[in-house]
């Protein structure tokens, strides 16, 4: 009864089954355990101490910038130059603007400060000025941004003077140095008053260390190709199911008229014509048992 799963056509659809299913159940086990590392990372982030609590480090000495050391203090030493604002940043639920200030240090590079928040429009906003002279900043160490941090400007067209994102792609092709693939937040209002109007910007946890929305995709995700993978699962057994019922009833002669006239229509015009012909007849017209009007002469 089962014979026709060894047809050509069975065997592409028994192919697809043997590849679809593992390949689901791979990828459900991949997203599953993003979901899990997720997890582990943010049970560990919990456990383990503030990073802005342990001392502070050179700032060469925690780089590349990674989820053991973001959020470190980093200290660094230079002089302020290019200012930029960066517009679309919220702190405390109200919507204004971070100060970013270039900290061109000894080698040559310069370190992106953001010294502090404040409220409102960056377009023609009056900033505190930045200290003069060398000066030694003590900032939470952050890793650049990239296209999914939170308050990201990604369309462009913005004022000069501002940047949608702090990111060392970006501010290289600003200034005329090389810039650092981090940055620092000072965690205190500057010296001597000059930035007392601004508020200090809270380092943020390092990417995919908490349980944000990304981790729950992945959980979801983990489901859909479970599914999918019971779905195939499901669609075959019902398809071999289908086509053995078809085959027990053809072989008890249960098949309906409809089908038996369908099967007899697939097998030609030819067998039509055997069929209505009368037995022992000649099938050429032109036989002498024919007179002209294709009568057969008795």
């Amino acid at each position: 009864m089962y014979r026709f799963l060894l047809t050509p056509r069975w065997w592409g659809i028994n192919l697809f089954v043997v590849l679809a299913i593992p390949f689901c159940v791979f990828m459900g086990t991949w997203q599953l355990g993003r979901f899990e590392d997720r997890v582990q990372s943010h049970e560990q982030a919990e456990k383990a101490p503030d990073p802005s609590t342990r001392a502070a480090k050179p700032l060469d000495a925690l780089l590349p910038v990674d989820k053991v050391t973001s959020g470190r203090p980093a200290t660094a030493t230079g002089t302020y130059a290019d200012q930029f604002l960066v517009p679309g940043r919220k702190l405390d639920d109200r919507q204004g603007f971070y100060v970013l200030n270039m900290l061109r240090t000894d080698s040559g590079k310069a370190l992106p400060v953001v010294r502090g928040w404040l409220p409102g429009s960056a377009t023609d906003a009056r900033v505190p000025a930045a200290p003069k002279g060398e000066v030694t900043v003590t900032g939470d160490l952050q890793a650049s941004e990239n296209t999914h941090s939170d308050g990201v400007n990604v369309r462009g067209g913005l004022p000069s003077g501002q940047v949608g994102m702090i990111s060392a792609a970006t501010l290289v092709n600003l200034v005329p140095y090389d810039v650092y693939d981090a940055w620092v937040t000072l965690p205190e209002a500057e010296a001597g008053g000059t930035g007392g109007a601004m508020k200090p910007v809270p380092a943020a946890a390092p990417e995919g260390s908490g349980l944000d929305l990304k981790a729950f995709q992945n959980l979801g995700y983990t489901g859909e190709w479970f599914v999918f993978a019971a779905f195939v699962l499901f669609m075959w057994f019902r398809l071999v199911r289908r086509e053995a019922e078809a085959e027990r009833d053809i072989a008890l002669g249960l098949v309906p008229a409809e089908s038996a006239a369908a099967a007899a229509e697939d097998a030609g015009p030819a067998a039509h014509a055997a069929e209505g012909a009368p037995k022992g007849a000649p099938e050429d017209p032109s036989s002498p048992d024919y007179d002209v009007a294709s009568t057969p002469v008795r």
